[in-house]
């Protein structure tokens, strides 16, 4: 995550706080997991499962007593991003990483109009949009202060492609994509900005998307699979170890599906 610095070792993170909205939830959880793993602090937040965060956070190496925490948060919701920011900061000095993990969504058929009523696209955009975007601007001190922060906006393919599970969440996605370009213009050179995209992902985040469906879907994907969290955790990773000289860029976690 340095700049041109050499590193002995650039999959070390010992040191390194990682915090991980939506870290109780499948792909957030796996990354929570690749970075512990990788030596950074994380902290998982939950924003209604606190029971699966705190179990996550004690799975992680060295377990809370290592400094991982489990907290609240809940993206729509601004004050909480800014009381979790402030208490990554009283309890950890710092924040090194920002991963935007949290989202949700409901399967829409994209010619039903009237089911995609106003409430819904709301909620589609305060949680898959406006929530990351509120994210950045609460740690962004915190980022800007190591002079190497990152943040890791988790986008889809279906703000690629406009398919996915309805068109508002495609549309929030597609803002994601923007986002990332322009908060790596608007933060550098001291904190990097990176989107991963992933496609169909086996963790239950589309209601009624169930084994048999993914099974069918994976036949129209060149990589014949369907993607897993760990996947998806393992390109979140790279973007603050392997790739130190990217920011504005998204990367593809589809299996090629976007093809």
């Amino acid at each position: 995550m340095t700049g041109g610095a050499a590193m002995t070792n650039p999959m070390d993170l010992s040191g390194r706080v990682a915090v991980v909205l939506g870290g109780s939830g499948g792909i957030g959880a796996a990354t929570a997991q690749a970075f512990a793993a990788a030596g950074a602090a994380v902290v998982a937040t939950w924003r209604s499962d606190r029971t699966g965060a705190e179990a996550l956070v004690a799975t992680l190496p060295g377990g809370a007593g290592r400094g991982h925490a489990a907290l609240p948060a809940a993206v729509e919701e601004t004050p909480t991003l800014v009381a979790l920011a402030a208490e990554a900061e009283r309890r950890f000095g710092r924040a090194d990483v920002l991963v935007n993990a949290a989202g949700f969504t409901e399967a829409v058929p994209h010619g039903d109009l009237d089911t995609l009523d106003d409430a819904l696209i709301d909620r589609m955009f305060a949680v898959n949009w406006r929530g990351q975007f509120a994210a950045v601007r609460a740690f962004r001190r915190l980022l800007e202060a190591g002079g190497n922060g990152l943040v890791v906006n988790i986008s889809s393919i279906a703000g690629l492609n406009g398919a996915g599970s309805n068109i508002a969440y495609g549309a929030a996605k597609a803002g994601v994509d923007v986002m990332t370009k322009s908060l790596a213009r608007a933060l550098a050179p001291r904190v990097r900005v990176m989107g991963v995209s992933p496609g169909v992902v086996d963790t239950g985040f589309v209601p009624g998307r169930d084994a048999a469906a993914s099974a069918k879907l994976a036949q129209a994907i060149p990589l014949k699979r369907v993607a897993t969290a760990d996947d998806v955790a393992r390109a979140v990773l790279a973007c603050a170890t392997l790739l130190p000289y990217s920011t504005g860029s998204t990367v593809l976690v589809d299996g090629g599906r976007a093809l």
